[in-house]
């Protein structure tokens, strides 16, 4: 019996899309994803820039650190982190963070209906190690600083104004997923004892105020959880996750994917993607790099994870083997491409164009190591769907 009676739909571009059904009633908890084939085969050799990737893709580079990104006069970013899509039209923006500090901000490139980049400019300026975030469904880029009492910015990836958000709390944010049945945010604290949150706004669509909220549970891998009031979000004198008895400790929040009434998100300490089944709050790993057998594991270094409308889940290494691995409904974990020659960087903000046929990701460090080298990539591709 599959662990699992949902396929894992995405949130692409900005429509949010929840595919499937729930996890079956009375379902043991099964072992986390196995090595087992890729759906897109095996890897061929690297490409002109440096990626190996399965047979029917292809890749080009978007932007460079310190380049004008071409057909426009902007100059992209250092460190190039955390990224999502939105639908503009007949084309797409991508937005991308900048995870340097202090200037921070996040940039955005626009493409046309044939993926021809049309433009590329600010949308954040003046903030501090912007690392992940999430999109929200009414179209805005929450852009999150991975620093101690650390705010969430809610950004126009058009353009124009964007917003402190002081009730989404302060703490070392990572990631944020949109969960619009529920009308809640969730958010992952990069710290070694993090927590699990979720943001209720006064009223869905505006984030200026409402109640922040931490995971509670026990200290085992799979369980059930509830949710219980941050007494003080603004994270002084008390920080943020030590306020509330019972919390349950995550060892390094990383990335978050919300997708048919499951958010999956990523603990880079530990090497796990963890499953949080919100229909009947309970929570188990998805993925643990200690639990694969027989081993090797193909994914370390567990970092960003977005997924596909095909319920395949993409989660982006932080080191490893400088790959994207996938983890398949059916609980097969397997390679999906690898960047050569780049072992000093990480693969950050993966996201899908809003049809779903092309996946955008930056090295954040390029072939340099350093965060003036960063490269913003476009695979295209017959992805699942």
């Amino acid at each position: 019996m599959e662990r699992r009676s949902f396929l894992r739909g995405a949130v692409i571009g900005t429509s949010v899309a929840a595919f499937g059904g729930t996890l079956m009633r009375g379902a043991a908890y099964a072992a986390p994803a196995q090595n087992g084939p890729s759906p897109y085969g095996s890897l061929g050799a690297a490409d002109a820039n440096g990626i190996q990737l399965p047979s029917g893709f292809t890749s080009r580079v978007i932007a460079r650190s310190g380049q004008t990104v071409s057909g426009t006069s902007y100059t992209w970013h250092n460190a190039p982190d955390g990224g999502a899509c939105f639908a503009d039209g007949s084309g797409w923006i991508y937005v991308s963070n900048s995870e340097i500090n202090p200037g921070g901000g996040a940039s955005a490139v626009k493409f046309n209906s044939s993926g021809t980049v049309t433009s590329a400019y600010r949308i954040l300026s003046n903030t501090r190690q912007n690392c992940a975030g999430g999109a929200t469904p009414w179209n805005t880029w929450l852009s999150c600083e991975e620093v101690s009492l650390g705010y969430v910015y809610e950004t126009n990836p058009w353009g124009g104004t964007s917003t402190r958000r002081d009730a989404m709390g302060r703490f070392k944010h990572e990631a944020a997923a949109a969960d619009p049945v529920r009308q809640v945010i969730y958010l992952t604290e990069d710290e070694t004892n993090g927590c699990f949150y979720r943001f209720i706004p006064t009223t869905w669509g505006n984030l200026s105020s409402g109640t922040l909220q931490v995971l509670v549970a026990g200290s085992g891998t799979s369980g059930s959880f509830t949710w219980q009031n941050v007494p003080d979000p603004d994270g002084s004198p008390t920080t943020t996750r030590t306020q509330v008895s019972g919390a349950k400790h995550f060892n390094g929040g990383e990335g978050c994917h919300y997708a048919g009434d499951t958010v999956w998100f990523t603990t880079k300490g530990d090497n796990r993607v963890w499953q949080v089944n919100l229909l009947n709050s309970t929570y188990e790993l998805a993925y643990d790099d200690n639990l694969v057998n027989p081993g090797p594991a193909p994914l370390t270094g567990v970092d960003n994870i977005t997924g596909s409308s095909s319920g395949d889940l993409f989660v982006a290494e932080d080191g490893g083997n400088m790959e994207i691995c996938i983890i398949t409904p059916d609980d097969i974990v397997a390679v999906f491409l690898r960047i050569t020659g780049q072992s000093s960087s990480e693969i950050t903000g993966p996201a899908f164009s809003p049809d779903g046929t092309r996946l955008y990701f930056s090295s954040q460090r390029g072939t340099s190591g350093s965060s003036s080298g960063g490269i913003t990539y476009e695979v295209t591709g017959p992805f699942r769907s």
